[in-house]
């Protein structure tokens, strides 16, 4: 899988949390939830991104921002207006002085807010996504980021409205697939700007000689490979792809391999069944041992530390998050 991919398809990359906010100004709402990433698309009216740190944006229809990250930030109909609400850590909703909300402002299947209708319509999806792969991608963005539905010309806003007030059996998985469509859309929009500064190893999905190298590591990573292997995939001699290898993606590839492999299994090993040893196997180590050795160099702790910090950390278990539901 490519590193889009390993974002969407780990372990905690299921079950994200999705609101429909209906608001009448004056409204704000103060984002404290301290999520690593939320998706906060425009339906109806504007709304004002308010980062704690730098400008406030102005959103559209169709606008989509990306907030990245533990920083709180506000989504306002002006800047600077009061926030009416806090949203904390589990998508608890609270007032300013911490009194619950989440009644007060039902508002239907899956909906919230001040108002029945909504002069403003906002879709929110909030991923817990404290995994090794997700991270690598996740530090490649900035905090905060917007893109404007004319630069991501998809149907894909209004397909997850029209479905997220339904209540039909399979519904959240209907929900989680359309969001994860959708982030996928605005991630590639978003590294395909001139602006943006993508990492050394989503540029070199495209790159003739790295490309084809980088797809059989992050597809078969089980694989003992060699730096002739991956050098005859993309059609270069030994010496000539170690070097394009390392001056695109900015490491060597065995290094890249070994990154890799780490990151899928600290993934991995959060899953509810798995072990040391079918983690190694999966991910090209010949024992438990030679994982564990790797693993503790590289992260300080061995592999079952990893799952036992991963198990008192309430915030690495989206199940704690399976609010998204028609409540």
């Amino acid at each position: 899988m490519d590193g889009l991919a390993a974002l969407l398809d780990g372990p905690r990359a299921r079950g994200a949390f999705l609101v429909r906010c209906l608001l009448d100004p004056p409204w704000a709402v103060r984002l404290e939830d301290e999520s690593p990433l939320s998706v906060t698309a425009v339906v109806r009216g504007h709304a004002w991104a308010v980062p704690d740190r730098g400008a406030a944006v102005r959103l559209e229809v169709g606008d989509v921002v990306i907030a990245v990250g533990t920083d709180h930030w506000s989504v306002a109909d002006t800047p600077g207006a009061e926030p009416f609400a806090r949203i904390l850590p589990g998508q608890v909703c609270v007032t300013p002085d911490g009194r619950e909300l989440a009644e007060e402002l039902h508002q239907g299947v899956r909906s919230w807010g001040n108002s029945a209708a909504g002069e403003t319509v906002l879709l929110t999806g909030a991923y817990l996504l404290e995994g090794e792969v997700s991270g690598r991608l996740l530090r490649a963005l900035p905090g905060l980021l917007v893109l404007r539905a004319a630069d991501l010309d998809s149907p894909l806003v209004a397909l997850l409205a029209d479905e997220i007030v339904k209540d039909a059996p399979g519904q959240d998985a209907v929900l989680d697939r359309l969001l994860d469509l959708l982030l996928i859309t605005l991630l590639r929009a978003w590294f395909a700007r001139p602006d943006a500064d993508p990492p050394g190893w989503y540029v070199g999905q495209g790159d003739p000689v790295v490309g084809p190298a980088l797809r059989l590591l992050q597809h078969h990573p089980e694989r003992s490979w060699s730096v002739a292997e991956l050098a005859a995939a993309g059609g270069a001699s030994r010496a000539a792809f170690a070097r394009r290898f390392a001056a695109v993606v900015g490491v060597p590839p065995m290094a890249f391999l070994t990154e890799w492999r780490l990151a899928l299994a600290a993934d991995l090993l959060l899953e509810p069944d798995a072990t040391v040893a079918g983690v190694a196997r999966q991910v090209g180590y010949a024992t438990p041992f030679a994982l564990s050795t790797a693993f503790k160099r590289a992260r300080g702790v061995s592999p079952r530390e990893h799952r036992r910090q991963a198990a008192r950390d309430p915030g690495s278990n989206v199940a704690a998050t399976a609010s998204n539901t028609s409540q």
